[in-house]
């Protein structure tokens, strides 16, 4: 087995699972956790396998190949790999439009 990557969490991926297990914590916590431990095996996977994620689709139509996704109904969780490091950069409900909360988040950031 080769060697795992890290896997990084942003500071605002982990704002955003924050608030979306203490959203559903206000109605079942049980639900909040089974929620919590679903997202979390998941990017746990990304320790030996990093490039499972699918190119994030609305990215790769601009030319951007460097962002991969993994879901976990209904959430999206966007990453990126570099080198021998996983950064989970978003988790955003995947009704939403990734192009739009992308830019939010852009210009916020630039403020």
């Amino acid at each position: 087995m080769s060697e795992p990557y890290s896997v990084l969490w942003a500071e605002i991926a982990e704002s955003d699972l924050t608030m979306i297990v203490e959203y559903i914590a206000a109605d079942s916590k049980s639900n909040a956790l089974q929620v919590l431990k679903k997202i979390k095996e998941k990017t746990d996977n990304l320790y030996y396998q990093p490039d499972r994620g699918r190119i994030v689709p609305e990215l790769l139509e601009n030319g951007l190949l460097q962002y991969r996704e993994i879901i976990v109904k209904p959430w999206r969780i966007i990453y990126r790999v570099s080198k021998m490091d996983v950064y989970i950069l978003a988790v955003i409900d995947s009704r939403q439009n990734v192009e739009d909360v992308l830019l939010y988040r852009f210009i916020k950031a630039t403020r």
